[in-house]
């Protein structure tokens, strides 16, 4: 990327390896264990050269004829994100927010993007860490403490890289241990919210063959959102306790972090020719809820929402700041444990072997990874206290699933030493995934009386499913190098993908019958309700078969300037609904739950690119440019389609293939380093895209005449680092940069436009100011981010007839960051 940062290659990539530890926007340095200094850049002038793994080997990013962007560990530093997802600011067409309700990364890349939270739905982005296909959303969204390097290529990914994806992918290489160095690095972070922040690493040699490396990381904070909601009087269409209620909620604070995590790693490298790594993941997210905020009054149409009707929104809530009017239940009710927060539990085990022949490399990819998780949420962001202090959950859920997943990958890159070189190789992963949504459907109780057994407000209506899935591939990719020049490169990939999805119509806890305990908890629900209470449960079969494939033709007319195009043909899984089911839509007719439940076909996408990649001025300024096409065709849709459950409106998910797309595009990168210390970045990116046809069931309008989802027209971001000498030691680094993501819509509802949820768009203004000694013996950073404390959304969503509910990316902030790096080589 134009990011004028060195991206650094670990040795599992391939035989010729870049220097070990940091490095920073000058030349490259010559192979060291010395560490450069914290948040500096290189003052002899020049960019330096970044390295990629795009083709699966070590390569010049400005000789690559890939589009992919590289974002290194320096530049991390100096722009002190919250996780990974705000480095998406350095990738053209590259956004990423949260879906709706949820901590979950929701990145979206030339036309398509993650608005779903639906866990059998294959993201269009993938992300990969250290060469593991991460399958869930909600944890996406990583720490970047230990992160030496994100690569990210945009655009389908059918051959080389893991799982198919139609948008692109993000892959993250995390810090190796260092052979013969023995050291520790620490850093801590203070700043406002009662945020806190402790991280350390420590690397310990193992002999002359080995070294270890432990990582560990503490984040707490009390969150910036107020549960300071108003409401009322309360109505109803029946008595209720909470009729006539009036008030606001107590002003407590939401939101706030509270995550243990940590890795260990074990490198050994008993000859030249071999390198291991193993790795062992542990993630502990105690987190708060998720707030919602109700954004009722962004709704255009003419029918009132219910939550209006019902006196449980503030009339003058646009006039007051979103972020301080929050509404959070804080229920325990069975199997919907709000009180309790979000609670997510990672375990990964993780091996990655090269073994270097003369003629090339062969490497082994294996893992797998256990993660439960938990997570409620008061949905509608509104409710009533009734005298007797219950608080009214009037749409209050938690979606909980056990995910396993193994992976293995084995792939052979040769370096011939001719003219024609290969990467060939196999890929199988196998997903498990157990799943359960109870909801408290608390404004029933306002509108349509009690239940048999209870009333709406206390007993969970629960929805179980689960899913076995494995995907397997064969893949191979050549280049050819027709003159010293011109280099043509073709590759394909064929995909075998097979899952079974098990699930029983949605109902309620007391309604099971058969022996099911009515005070089961959601932990007993995911390991037995759909295995053994079989009575309703209906199996379903899904199959793809599908080849991928890619062609390439780059020419370097000089050693500055480089031309390429490419063609290429990727796909992304259909999948089950786990919404599917809901509300006991199809009575006793399992044969019609059978046929809605079946899966959606694949996503298809058709993409051409050409690139220009240049330097100027003795590698004073680098200038990229990418002009790209793609045609998606079976796009896969998540629809909110408006129904009545006991005579009041609801909404059911439907996941269908329902379009058709074309977007066309920009995307410029650009680096200069006018004078030494000084390195300038500019990105940005530009995407038109448009339906070409678009039919869906119950349809209110013309739907291709809705925007793509999660497509923003332009996206730009300008930054800049100087760095300055104070005195004989030390060295002050200023960085500041000013990001630009325009509208785009998050949800599409199908019976009314006027039901389109958007994200605002914003530019967010970050700085940070880094005081530090050459050595990196310690370091002082101050950090500032959106400095113009901007208000905007990065989740938003319209549940047709009820609400209208969203989350808030964080207001300004400030904060101060101290650390430090002590070791030597052995």
């Amino acid at each position: 990327m134009a990011s004028a940062a060195h991206a650094q290659v670990s040795p599992q990539e391939g035989p010729e390896t870049a220097p070990a530890g940091p490095v920073d926007d000058g030349p490259a340095p010559e192979p060291s264990n010395e560490r450069s200094p914290a948040g500096t850049v290189t003052t002899s002038g020049g960019l330096g050269e970044i390295l990629v793994t795009a083709t699966r080997r070590s390569t010049d990013l400005q000789a690559t004829p890939v589009a992919v962007s590289a974002v290194d560990s320096q530049l991390i530093d100096q722009a002190a994100p919250r996780d990974v997802g705000d480095l998406a600011a350095f990738v053209p067409n590259f956004s990423a927010a949260t879906i709706a309700n949820f901590n979950a990364a929701s990145f979206a890349m030339r036309g398509v993007g993650q608005t779903s939270i639906i866990v059998y739905f294959e993201p269009p982005v993938a992300v990969l860490v250290d060469d593991f296909v991460v399958p869930s959303v909600q944890t996406q969204l990583l720490d970047t403490f230990d992160v030496e390097q994100v690569e990210v290529l945009r655009g389908p990914q059918g051959t080389l890289f893991g799982k198919n994806t139609t948008g692109g992918v993000v892959t993250v290489r995390t810090k190796r241990p260092e052979l013969g160095f023995i050291g520790a690095e620490v850093r801590g972070e203070y700043g406002d919210f009662g945020t806190t922040r402790l991280q350390g690493a420590v690397n310990v040699p193992i002999g002359d063959v080995a070294a270890l490396r432990l990582v560990g990381g503490y984040e707490q904070s009390d969150g910036y959102y107020k549960n300071g909601a108003c409401y009322g009087p309360v109505t109803g269409f029946v008595p209720n306790k909470f009729q006539g209620q009036e008030g606001c909620l107590n002003g407590e604070s939401l939101g706030g972090k509270d995550v243990w995590q940590a890795r260990a790693k074990l490198l050994v490298e008993p000859t030249t020719r071999l390198s291991a790594l193993f790795q062992y993941e542990w993630i502990r997210d105690r987190s708060d809820v998720v707030p919602s905020v109700n954004v009722n009054y962004l709704y255009e149409g003419d029918t009132p929402l219910l939550t209006d009707l019902l006196g449980l929104t503030d009339p003058n809530a646009q006039d007051t700041d979103p972020l301080d009017r929050a509404a959070y239940t804080d229920r325990f009710v069975n199997t919907v444990e709000l009180r309790n927060g979000q609670r997510i539990s990672v375990d990964g085990v993780y091996g990655n072997i090269d073994y270097d022949f003369d003629f090339g490399t062969l490497t082994s990819v294996s893992g797998y990874r256990f993660q439960r998780s938990r997570i409620p949420n008061s949905y509608a962001g509104a409710t009533a206290v009734a005298p007797d202090g219950t608080r009214l959950s009037f749409f209050d859920a938690s979606r909980d699933d056990d995910r396993k997943t193994y992976q293995q990958e084995i792939r052979f890159a040769s370096d011939l030493g001719g003219a024609f070189d290969f990467v060939a190789g196999g890929f199988y992963q196998k997903d498990k995934i157990d799943f359960c949504v109870s909801q408290l459907l608390g404004f029933l109780d306002l509108t349509s009386g009690p239940l048999p057994f209870g009333n709406w407000n206390s007993t969970p209506y629960i929805l179980c499913n689960a899913q076995n899935a494995t995907s397997k591939a064969l893949f191979a990719e050549g280049t050819f190098e027709v003159t010293d020049r011109l280099s043509l490169t073709v590759g394909g990939r064929y995909t075998w993908e097979d899952k079974t999805w098990r699930g029983r119509q949605q109902t309620f806890i007391p309604a099971f019958g058969g022996g099911f305990d009515p005070a089961i908890t959601i932990d007993e629900a995911l390991d037995a309700s759909v295995y053994d209470y079989p009575a309703g449960v209906v199996t379903v079969d899904a199959s793809a078969r599908e080849p991928t494939y890619r062609a390439s033709l780059s020419y370097e007319a000089n050693p500055d300037l480089f031309f390429y195009g490419t063609y290429s043909h990727g796909f992304k899984g259909g999948g089950f609904n786990d919404q599917i089911g809901g509300f006991a839509a199809f009575g006793d007719d399992l044969d019609a739950f059978r046929t809605a439940a079946r899966a959606t076909e694949p996503e298809k996408a058709d993409s051409f690119e050409a690139g220009v990649k240049s330097e100027f001025l003795n590698n004073r300024l680098r200038f990229n440019l990418t002009g790209f096409y793609v045609k998606y065709d079976d796009l896969q849709k998540q629809l909110n389609v408006p129904i009545v459950v006991n005579g009041q409106p609801n909404q059911v998910t439907v996941f269908v293939n329902a379009a058709s797309a074309e977007v066309k595009g920009l995307e410029m990168e650009a680096s200069a380093s006018p004078f030494d210390g000084l390195t300038l970045r500019a990105v940005a990116g530009y995407q038109d895209g448009e339906y070409k046809e678009y039919d869906a069931p119950n349809a209110g309008y013309d739907l291709s005449t809705a925007p793509l989802d999660r497509a923003p027209k332009w996206q730009w971001t300008l930054d800049g680092t100087y760095n300055m000498a104070v005195g004989a030691s030390h060295d002050l680094t200023f960085n500041a940069s000013a990001a630009y993501t325009g509208r785009n819509l998050n949800t599409q509802a199908i019976d009314d436009p006027l039901g389109n949820t958007f994200l605002d768009a914003r530019t967010l203004v970050n700085a940070s100011i880094t005081f530090a000694e050459f050595d990196e013996r310690y370091f002082i950073r101050l950090i500032g981010r959106n400095l113009t404390d901007e208000r905007y959304r990065v989740g938003i969503q319209n549940v047709a007839g009820l609400w209208v509910n969203a989350q808030y990316g964080p207001p300004r902030y400030f904060g101060v960051q101290v650390g430090g790096k002590f070791g030597r080589g052995l």
